[in-house]
């Protein structure tokens, strides 16, 4: 029965020793921005008080001044200013790739909600 002990306390010892190591040193600090890979759809956290709530109304900024960029670059084709009808078109189809991107998120955090509304406390 003493080896039995000894053998868990060795055991308890290493476990120890191996949760130290891996252990990190200095605090993990949260991501405080996300690319879409379009190149500039940053929703970045100024300071470690914002919140979710602040970097969702950053991305929806970003994904409305991606639209009207896209809406301005239509238009100008549409009007004759702009022979640039493929620079438009990607326009759009990033846009309309932010807003779907965006929708997903809000459904995401919606049906968390309502999860989290379900519990039983």
């Amino acid at each position: 029965m003493s080896s039995a002990l000894l053998s868990i306390q060795a055991d308890l010892t290493r476990i120890a020793g191996d949760v130290e190591r891996l252990t990190p040193s200095m605090p993990v600090q949260p991501a405080t921005s996300f690319d879409d890979g379009f190149g500039g759809f940053e929703a970045a956290a100024s300071s470690q008080g914002d919140g979710f709530a602040a970097s969702f109304k950053q991305m929806l900024h970003a994904v409305d001044d991606r639209d009207r960029e896209a809406a301005a670059k239509a238009a100008a084709v549409d009007a004759g200013q702009s022979d640039d009808l493929v620079g438009a078109m990607l326009s759009s189809q990033q846009a309309s790739l932010s807003f779907s991107m965006l929708m997903q998120v809000r459904n995401k955090v919606v049906g968390a909600f309502d999860d989290l509304i379900k519990l039983q406390l």
